[in-house]
């Protein structure tokens, strides 16, 4: 057999066993991966609702569901033909596949590495979603965009704008309103019928503005009356979140979040926006590197979430978040924070409960504790606010983001996740969480025990998500540090002797990669420590038939606007 030959049967037979190695799921494991969201009813009090309200509550839910459909369409170029492809198989296998895409709003497992469980598909998701031309790489894009005129750049790396391929393959911007048009056309509809039966001043000109919004592609004057949004219905839809965007993390991706205002609870949590300039003062960071005027521009809401969509309903589901990111809107009027506390309170049953029975020995398990879970989210999400935003590198102005580029979803999330932790232990020191948190070593205790567990909770998203590969930074952080201690059982205590001074040196170590821009300082941090060790391995192993996250199930809104069938 001559050489030529051989290698031609070589490479015939390496083809025919990766063909058969290439097996999908069945209907059995697909509901097994889909059982790893534990099914969960959403029903919310509408019945203090003026009726003009309620009847917009009802158009608002329909604008909503517009946004799953750009969201498909956004996640993969491929996704809204394969979404009606799956809804026409009513086999058993159809049925169980069309039911983890609609969780992962696409064909690829958010939980198992974004790897495809449908055939006829990418291996993955593309990193670059549908925002860039599937078959322009990284460097092309770098290239185009460093060659454009300044104005041009930064539309480029805007927000709201596609790249695509003109005449001759040529790479030109396209705005989201010309993109997208047909469906947000229909939803800055629906948001004007929405208005116009609320009788809520401040929501009615955010919903006015956010369809003018819609079709202008300009969503400054939008956002800045969400931020003075005060309202029974809290709105908040359009693109926000970069994390779709692995590429470069700049394009926004579409989601909605439809809920109702909890005033007790935002109340207390008013608390901590008088507070902020303290907060931002005592970060462990030089004073040139901190924010000088950054006061009380931190509005805090919390909500019962009615219902959720496009990126805010997919895979993971949002507990909180802090919008805008325009960076322009949050220098002149700072970032919003967003609890939803019902779904707080979902994941901690559902899921945290039974990790810590895993995760922590049983002398710590009696520390579990919501309170601490719930404050620690509010932290995270206030300290997205706190910190660096607009920085000078190499004497240019530029942001946070722009220097660190695709790795900037993982460090931020990471820094608001050990600075919530650090800012915590702050004001308990000062006996200013007392009536909420408690004080001494007991509510110490609480805190950094519900974290520890936290953490698994958060890893068992998959490091494909920024959310985990920034926790994954912080144990394997902590843990160096000796801060988290590994039992005989396998379990993991907290070293209160250590875990103070570990998580100022860590907090310190993400505030100054965002103050200095240092992109390859990032790169090496998440290189090094954003991945799942064996010890931590072992533990997650363990959790296997424990939920991983919750599959909400809008029962009220659903009720209020039936879904077509």
């Amino acid at each position: 057999m001559n050489r030529k030959l051989a290698l031609f049967l070589l490479i015939c037979s390496l083809a025919f066993a990766a063909e058969k190695k290439a097996t999908f799921p069945d209907a059995a494991e697909l509901a097994a991966m889909a059982g790893r969201f534990a099914s969960t009813d959403l029903v919310v009090d509408v019945s203090h609702l003026t009726p003009g309200d309620r009847a917009a509550l009802g158009k608002l839910i329909e604008a909503a569901r517009i946004m799953d459909m750009l969201q498909l369409e956004q996640r993969w170029s491929g996704n809204p033909a394969l979404y009606e492809k799956l809804k026409r198989d009513t086999t058993p296998l159809g049925r169980a596949r069309l039911h983890y895409f609609w969780i992962n709003k696409g064909p690829w497992s958010a939980l198992d590495d974004n790897q495809a469980f449908v055939p006829g598909v990418p291996a993955t998701k593309p990193l670059g979603a549908n925002f860039y031309p599937p078959d322009a790489t990284r460097e092309e894009l770098e290239k185009w965009m460093a060659g454009l005129p300044p104005n041009e750049r930064e539309q480029a790396q805007w927000f709201f704008t596609l790249i695509r391929r003109g005449p001759g393959g040529k790479l030109r911007i396209v705005p989201y309103s010309d993109a997208y048009k047909p469906h947000l056309t229909r939803a800055a509809k629906l948001l004007r019928e929405a208005a116009a039966l609320t009788t809520n001043a401040s929501l009615r000109k955010f919903l006015n503005l956010r369809a003018d919004a819609f079709l202008s592609n300009d969503y400054f004057e939008s956002d800045v009356a969400w931020m003075d949004l005060d309202s029974p219905v809290d709105v908040t839809i359009g693109p926000y979140e970069t994390y779709n965007d692995e590429l470069f993390g700049y394009k926004a991706a579409f989601e909605a979040y439809i809920s109702i205002r909890d005033e007790k609870e935002t109340e207390k949590v008013r608390f901590f926006a008088g507070h902020m300039q303290e907060l931002e003062d005592s970060l462990p960071i030089p004073a040139e590197h901190r924010n000088p005027k950054v006061g009380a521009l931190a509005p805090m809401v919390v909500v019962n979430e009615v219902f959720g969509a496009g990126d805010g309903n997919m895979g993971v589901q949002t507990a909180a978040y802090n919008l805008p990111n325009d960076e322009r809107v949050v220098q002149q009027k700072g970032a919003k924070r967003i609890m939803l506390k019902n779904v707080q309170e979902a994941k901690f049953q559902k899921t945290l409960v039974a990790i810590s029975k895993v995760v922590l020995p049983p002398a710590a398990q009696p520390d579990l504790d919501f309170e601490s879970f719930f404050t620690h989210i509010l932290a995270h999400e206030i300290t997205h606010g706190l910190g660096p935003q607009q920085i000078k590198v190499a004497g240019r102005e530029t942001t946070v983001r722009q220097e660190l580029k695709e790795v900037y979803g993982t460090i931020e999330e990471a820094k608001a996740d050990v600075t919530g932790l650090f800012v915590l232990q702050h004001l308990m020191d000062r006996g200013l969480l007392k009536n909420t948190l408690g004080q001494g070593e007991q509510a110490e205790r609480r805190l950094y025990h519900t974290y520890l567990a936290s953490a698994f909770r958060t890893l068992r998203f998959g490091v494909t998500d920024s959310h985990a590969r920034g926790m994954a930074i912080q144990f394997n952080y902590l843990r160096d540090k000796g801060a988290y201690v590994l039992n005989a059982d396998g379990t993991f205590s907290v070293d209160f002797a250590k875990v103070k001074a570990a998580v100022r040196d860590l907090d310190r170590d993400l505030l100054m990669i965002e103050a200095t821009g240092d992109y390859a300082g990032a790169r090496k941090m998440i290189e090094s420590l954003s991945v799942i060790r064996p010890e931590m391995q072992a533990v997650m192993d363990k959790l296997k038939d424990t939920p991983t996250d919750i599959e909400p199930v809008f029962v009220t809104a659903n009720r209020i606007a039936p879904p077509e069938r």
